[in-house]
């Protein structure tokens, strides 16, 4: 019993991040398949009332005391440029150990007799919770569920029970030792099923003794022995962090793992510029935006391979770029500078002009444009005189 106390209030992770209860819309729902009123508590993107745009759903169980740190860590990655807006759903417990377990616990580490209603509570999520919130909101089609301890079981659960309803299951320092390991049992026949449906998985654990590590090994042995080409599974290990710290520990590691980057990687460029327009349709269905591969992105991509002396790629990243934004002085001017850098003077200058015939005198660095055309001719001059 003591370690069960100590896995209650572990699991809450407490901010005291100033004015919280000013950011978040409040919403109370009569759940007929709960057949109780339950609330949960919304974070719209800072932008929401200003745009049109639909935003990926973050479902966090476990409360609205998991906002702020969210909030703050999900920023950092959108000012980066790693993870798209958000809006975050954060589901408030009535009876947490009865709706996160799918199995009534018969291990004396914990309360004997209490769980398994799991079930419901998923049924709860996917025929109410769900279509309150899409009623309400803007929201695009891609779901998260989070939760810890207890609700990191659920989120296994849910990905095993209803495959396909979210994109992406955190569960950070779930509670596996439940029930004498039932979850990991229920996992391993699982996964020898080879299940069909893409899913991201994270996990990670503490300093986790006894019940719960053994039960995680196993776990873990599982997902290994069992490889999944349709799993994509992130695991993070921190000896030094409690229980209670592991959804502070993952947050980062859980969601950058899972968001593609507006950034093409560049270790993944080649000669087929295909390779960079599948990347983006991806990261444009995942992010819900245009998914034209950015200007700045691609151009910069090829000023990278241009001082990497590979002139040829740059050039090729150079056109594709402006395939996709004729119009855009910047993604011309990259042309130029591509068949400058190959001594294709002529041509350089041809593309500048272009670049310049379609600058507006409101670009801050229009003048950019006029005195690079200038440079250019009298290089051309100049080599013309030499020769």
């Amino acid at each position: 019993m003591k370690y069960f106390k100590w896995l209650i209030s572990a699991a809450v992770l407490v901010s005291s991040f100033p004015g919280l209860a000013n950011d978040y819309e409040v919403v109370d729902i009569d759940s007929k398949v709960l057949d109780e009123q339950r609330q949960y508590q919304v974070l719209l993107p800072e932008d929401y009332f200003t745009t049109s745009q639909n935003y990926p759903v973050i479902y966090r169980l476990d409360g609205a005391e998991n906002i702020p740190l969210m909030k703050e860590i999900l920023g950092r990655l959108k000012d980066a440029d790693a993870a798209p807006d958000v809006i975050i759903v954060a589901v408030e417990n009535t009876d947490r150990l009865r709706d996160m377990y799918p199995t009534v616990n018969q291990d004396r580490n914990g309360p004997v007799g209490i769980g398994g209603g799991a079930k419901k509570f998923l049924a709860f999520i996917e025929q109410e919770l769900i279509p309150d919130v899409e009623e309400r909101y803007r929201t695009h089609s891609t779901r998260i569920i989070s939760g810890a301890s207890a609700a990191g079981v659920f989120s296994l659960y849910a990905m095993q029970a209803r495959p396909g309803l979210f994109d992406a299951y955190i569960a950070y320092s779930p509670a596996v030792w439940w029930n004498a390991g039932a979850m990991v049992e229920r996992t391993e026949k699982w996964l020898s099923s080879e299940p069909s449906v893409s899913a991201y998985v994270y996990m990670n654990m503490g300093n986790e003794g006894q019940p719960m590590r053994p039960y995680y090994d196993e776990l873990l042995t599982s997902f290994s022995t069992n490889e999944s080409p349709h799993l994509n599974l992130v695991v993070n290990e921190y000896p030094g962090v409690s229980h209670g710290l592991t959804s502070a520990a993952g947050i980062f590691n859980a969601y950058q793992s899972f968001f593609m980057s507006k950034a093409f990687p560049r270790e993944k460029v080649s000669a087929d510029m295909q390779v960079i327009d599948d990347y983006y349709r991806r990261l444009g269905e995942q992010w819900g935006i245009d998914p034209t591969p950015p200007e700045n992105v691609v151009r910069e991509l090829g000023y990278y391979f241009d001082w990497q002396k590979k002139p040829h790629l740059a050039m090729k990243l150079y056109k594709h770029n402006m395939s996709h934004h004729p119009e855009n002085p910047d993604a011309i001017a990259g042309v130029a500078y591509g068949y400058e850098g190959q001594k294709k003077l002529r041509e350089a200058l041809t593309y500048a002009k272009k670049a310049l015939a379609v600058a507006t005198e409101d670009i801050p660095y229009y003048d950019y444009f006029v005195e690079n055309v200038e440079r250019l001719e009298n290089k051309m001059k100049g080599t013309e005189k030499a020769n």
